[in-house]
């Protein structure tokens, strides 16, 4: 028990115990009698217990006789009436053997409060049962209020409203009733006014049913707050479900999605934004990127820029989006901002093109975020930048792309909400890389035509459109001839060497073949070569790994994606560009041909068209001169 609770209990019962010496000191008794019977039914209705909501004290009908004992009797006897109605009221059907430090401070508190209203009472012109009443009130209800507060470490004011006030209106009616036995007393005698005592049942009663209608409003406004956190959380858990959907299909969103719903809500608190539209922004700041599931998987991991074609895939992700988010029915706009995440101040963006205020505020404070977090991330076609720069591409847009205001707010606070971001984690990762052992094929059986033979169809038949159309260079008919010619593998680097850069420049150029799930360089020309020749790039990762998972082609991607690429501090490159085809063997792809340059944007659509055909051939012939044993890579000239 808390020291200051402790202490005031002390204070109470040494105060209750001057307050009963006093009486009994001073006692007087002009009819015994009276004194008894009125005593008896005293102690009787104090078994007429009522639980009090929201504390875990009992109020009885005792109060009746305390205020007719003040009112009627001397000191001495209203305080051995009122003590004794609290034993009873303490001990009998009580569910647990109250404690003894617990006992005397229910009499103590008791006899603190009957002395107060005695003195009230007994005042020079006072007089006044209603005063008198009011005295009890308080002195009694706020002497328990306080010792629960300092035990239970609450507020008294909100522990006395809570509990006692409601019942202050009981009091009164106790007050009419000990006056109207008062008056009867005086009147008849003390023997007819007993017939009075059906007014404590019907107090006793009323209290009683009021109470319970109490109890039944308290518990259903507790069924409802129950209710209403409970949905609450379900749509929380459905935003983090969707949240999850979107990391199972591109794996670097979830810490995204987390920073992008901190930098957001902290920024709409400081436009005002209510409530209502702060819990509206955090769930489109975590579901803004679902429409991507519309979109395939392809062109979401693509290491490079979209195709035309590809980018009107990709911005299908915000209708796509707002159309799944509206199917929720969240209780507040939640999709407009998921459909307006694209669209630009200037009236620029997509899908709707809208400008300036006509964009939901929600959208406007997204679209800077997002890009915001995206620039200081690594993505699939480029590295991270630091956040002084990011921020400084963020503020050349304000008044283009995004809201001037959003821009100064992530201006002045993008530090401090980069701070504010924790390791991440709150949204757990799926286990999108689980192996699993367990079954070897489906019932239906393996399709016997894989993907990859659709794209060595289309690398065939774009070699034959190219040769029918006369658009293949003689170059590029004589490398691909000797490349035919070639008995070995050193020979096929020769003719590359010797053919290829006078057909597509290139500063450097890798030759990665598959090993299990692993890329790795077979053959290198160019320089900066030593960047390349110890790379192991997982299938997937990157731009060369993206090549050969996908089996699709890709120009003037960004070198420094590639897994391992300038890791090493001492390590330095001019690279800018990239230019790979898959080398597709039968139905899969045994390896990669990469070209990187040093010029931004350095190769252009005839580069790549050229670069698949002696792809087919460099693939033809490296599946000819296949060997068994590792390969070694051999050192750049």
């Amino acid at each position: 028990m808390p020291r200051r609770s402790t202490a005031y209990i002390a204070l109470v019962i040494a105060a209750g115990v001057f307050a009963i010496g006093h009486g009994l000191l001073t006692w007087s008794c002009a009819n015994q009698a009276r004194f008894l019977s009125f005593s008896l039914i005293a102690l009787a209705a104090s078994g007429m217990k009522i639980r009090l909501p929201g504390v875990v004290v009992t109020m009885s009908m005792n109060f009746l006789f305390v205020l007719i004992g003040i009112s009627q009797f001397s000191l001495g006897e209203a305080l051995v009436t009122g003590c004794l109605g609290a034993l009873v009221q303490s001990v009998v059907c009580a569910k647990t053997r109250p404690r003894a430090i617990r006992l005397a401070f229910n009499v103590a508190s008791v006899a603190c409060s009957i002395q107060a209203a005695y003195t009230v009472d007994h005042l020079p012109g006072i007089h006044s049962g209603l005063l008198t009443a009011a005295t009890y009130f308080l002195a009694n209800t706020l002497q328990i209020a306080t010792v629960i507060a300092l035990t239970e470490r609450r507020n008294v004011w909100r522990v006395w409203r809570d509990g006692y006030f409601w019942s202050f209106p009981h009091y009164l009616v106790g007050a009419a009733g000990a006056w109207a036995i008062g008056i009867s007393d005086r009147l008849i005698g003390w023997q007819p006014s007993l017939l009075l005592m059906p007014i404590l049942y019907l107090i006793y009663e009323s209290t009683r049913l009021y109470v319970g209608r109490l109890e039944e409003a308290k518990t259903r406004a507790e069924k409802d707050k129950v209710h209403a956190e409970e949905v609450a959380a379900l749509h929380r858990r459905t935003v983090e479900t969707l949240a999850l959907a979107i990391e199972a299909k591109d794996q670097t969103t979830a810490d995204h999605l987390e920073r992008v719903e901190t930098y957001a809500v902290e920024v709409g608190r400081d436009l005002g934004l209510s409530e209502t539209e702060l819990e509206a922004l955090r769930a489109a700041a975590l579901l803004h990127d679902v429409g991507k599931l519309a979109v395939p998987e392809y062109i979401i991991s693509k290491p490079g820029k979209l195709t035309p074609d590809e980018f009107e895939k990709m911005k299908t992700h915000t209708i796509v989006g707002a159309e799944i988010v509206e199917r929720i029915r969240f209780p507040y706009s939640v999709a407009p901002i998921v459909r307006g995440h694209h669209e630009k101040w200037n009236g620029t963006g997509y899908p709707d093109g809208l400008a300036g205020e006509e964009i939901p505020i929600g959208a406007r404070i997204l679209a800077a975020v997002d890009c915001l977090d995206a620039l200081a991330t690594d993505r699939q076609y480029r590295r991270a930048l630091p956040l002084s720069e990011a921020i400084g591409v963020v503020h050349s847009e304000a008044g283009k792309s995004f809201d001037p205001r959003v821009v100064e707010i992530l201006e002045r606070r993008h530090v401090e909400l980069a701070g504010m971001v924790g390791s991440g984690g709150r949204i757990a990762k799926l286990s999108t890389g689980a192996k699993v052992v367990r079954g070897s094929a489906p019932a239906a059986g393996f399709e016997k035509t894989a993907t990859m033979e659709d794209s060595h169809r289309d690398l065939l038949s774009l070699q034959r459109s190219v040769a029918e159309a006369g658009k293949r260079s003689a170059m590029l008919d004589r490398l691909n001839g000797a490349i035919a010619q070639c008995a070995d593998r050193d020979s096929v680097y020769a003719a590359l060497r010797s053919s290829l850069p006078a057909m597509v420049a290139y500063d450097t150029l890798v030759v990665y073949l598959r090993r299990g799930d692993r890329l790795r360089p077979e053959w290198l020309d160019g320089r900066d070569c030593r960047l390349f020749a110890s790379l192991e790039i997982p299938v997937g990762a990157g731009l060369s790994g993206w090549v050969a998972e996908t089996g699709k082609a890709i120009v003037n991607g960004n070198p420094s994606v590639e897994p391992g690429y300038l890791d090493d501090p001492s390590k330095f490159s001019m690279l800018r560009s990239a230019l790979a085809v898959p080398l597709v063997s039968g139905s899969r792809v045994t390896g990669v041909l990469s070209l990187y340059l040093a010029a931004y944007e350095g190769f252009r659509a005839e580069d790549l068209a050229q670069l698949t055909s002696v792809g087919v051939s460099v693939a033809g012939a490296l599946e000819r001169t296949a060997h068994s044993e590792d390969f070694v890579v051999p050192a750049a000239p």
